[in-house]
């Protein structure tokens, strides 16, 4: 067994910035890479592309992602862990292997998959507790099959990776898995941890939590040019961390690159989306973050110790996504004397024209009160943006939103330009959890 090794984040999410990756795999000096790709709504959303094709549903960069780190990967001998696979992990793994076949090298996929049980798994009222709005959820679930239930995923945890890891898999690809997992498994391949080692366990998990969100540790989001300035962001580098048997790590990134690394952005990512520092529940362990140890070692390297857990959860989380309603958006801009004057002329016009069809409509003058409302940070601008958007139950409906405003610029007030409209079908998510006993993770090989 090993006493440490090294994993690299090199996304964050789905649309994260692909240079980062290249630049661990090529400099990192990595045993791993891991790619997170996933939010609560992407793979909802993934879904609906599988539905169209059902070729598709993995992640959008997939392809790109693949093409251009598949060489540095051999090269360096770093094995991938993602969660690309979003909808579709096995037809991901496909992928894979083909992009592999075509820069003529043989590498060995694994697919984790098992968490969309939006078609086989029956619930009952006493399988699952909800976290908001109950009586609506139970009736999601148990019309799942309807139109209006898009997708079903639980949160998975490290058992399909591990079975990957001890195929000898060098890219795993996976549905939804919980972020800290991705992290947590390569450390228990290498180290001989048991799981159900939950000190142990929720060490790890610390430290996954911490890797997760990539560029958030290492300034990225933490950034504010006046109170938290960060140096060369245009080259922000995403972490490493070399992670100890004993569950201790120190973070860095590969040097020069642009960021920072401190006690300020590793607090940050420490609190990010915890709501309960105490019991931070993921499927492998329910951690407690109230004992972890940040230290400032050098420049860039943060040592994390402490941290630990008590058991694992009975459950699984599951995100049931629903088609909520169709979005219609329309914006136009006015510029110099009285524009504020007249964008809110033409902002109550159209309330009055839709108010009849539509019952949620939004009115926002950007810049003036889009982001606060009713707030003193008013200013009169020479230039704001007016956007109105409103719910509808069709398509054709949330088109005329921005058809009345496109209308604005022959039917008055003067001087509007610019208009875009959009028609968007809005995907929403509610949350249950469910018996694990009930999910089971499956491992696919493939090979070429």
């Amino acid at each position: 067994m090993k006493n440490k090794i090294r994993i690299g984040c090199g996304a964050g999410f789905s649309g994260d910035r692909i240079e980062p990756a290249i630049v661990l795999a090529e400099k990192g000096e990595l045993d791993y890479l891991v790619l997170e790709c996933l939010a609560e709504r992407t793979i909802a959303l993934a879904n609906k592309r599988k539905m169209a094709d059902s070729t598709k549903g993995y992640d959008p960069l997939l392809e790109r992602r693949i093409e251009t780190l598949l060489p540095h990967l051999l090269k360096n001998n770093i094995r991938l862990i993602t969660n690309m696979g979003a909808a579709n992990p096995i037809e991901g793994a496909k992928k894979i292997i083909e992009i592999a076949k075509k820069q003529g090298v043989n590498i060995k996929v694994a697919a984790v998959s098992g968490d969309d049980v939006i078609g086989d798994l029956q619930i009952t009222n006493d399988d699952f507790r909800v976290f908001n709005n109950e009586n609506f959820a139970y009736d999601l679930i148990q019309n799942r099959k309807s139109q209006i239930v898009n997708s079903a995923n639980a949160y998975l945890g490290i058992e399909g990776i591990l079975e990957a890891l001890q195929a000898d898999a060098q890219i795993i690809i996976t549905g939804r898995v919980a972020d800290p997992s991705l992290f947590l498994a390569p450390m228990i391949h290498e180290f001989g941890w048991q799981t159900d080692d939950f000190d142990l366990l929720g060490k790890g998990t610390v430290i996954g939590h911490l890797m997760e969100c990539a560029g958030h540790i290492t300034g990225g989001y933490f950034a504010d040019p006046i109170k938290k300035p960060v140096e060369n962001m245009e080259n922000l580098g995403h972490p490493f961390a070399d992670i100890f048997s004993d569950g201790s790590a120190i973070i860095s990134k590969v040097e020069g690159t642009g960021g920072i690394i401190n006690l300020q952005t590793a607090k940050e990512q420490l609190l990010y989306e915890v709501i309960n520092p105490n019991e931070y529940f993921t499927p492998d362990v329910i951690a407690d973050f109230t004992s972890v140890k940040l230290e400032e070692i050098g420049k860039n390297q943060i040592k994390v110790s402490g941290g630990g857990g008590k058991t694992k959860p009975e459950t699984y989380k599951v995100s049931v996504g629903y088609k909520a309603f169709w979005q219609g958006e329309g914006e136009i801009s006015y510029a110099g004397y009285s524009a504020l004057e007249r964008a809110k002329l033409a902002g109550e016009t159209l309330e009055k024209r839709l108010k009849p069809q539509f019952d949620d409509i939004q009115v926002d003058y950007i810049g003036q009160n889009s982001v606060f409302p009713n707030s003193k940070f008013q200013y009169q601008n020479s230039e704001v943006r007016l956007r109105i958007a409103a719910k509808a139950q069709t398509q054709a409906e949330a088109a005329l939103i921005g058809e009345e405003v496109e209308a604005l610029y022959t039917n008055g007030p003067a001087g509007g330009g610019g208009v875009r409209k959009y028609v968007n079908e809005v995907i929403g998510i509610v949350s249950v959890l469910v018996d694990r006993n009930k999910i089971k993770p499956v491992m696919t090989l493939f090979s070429e």
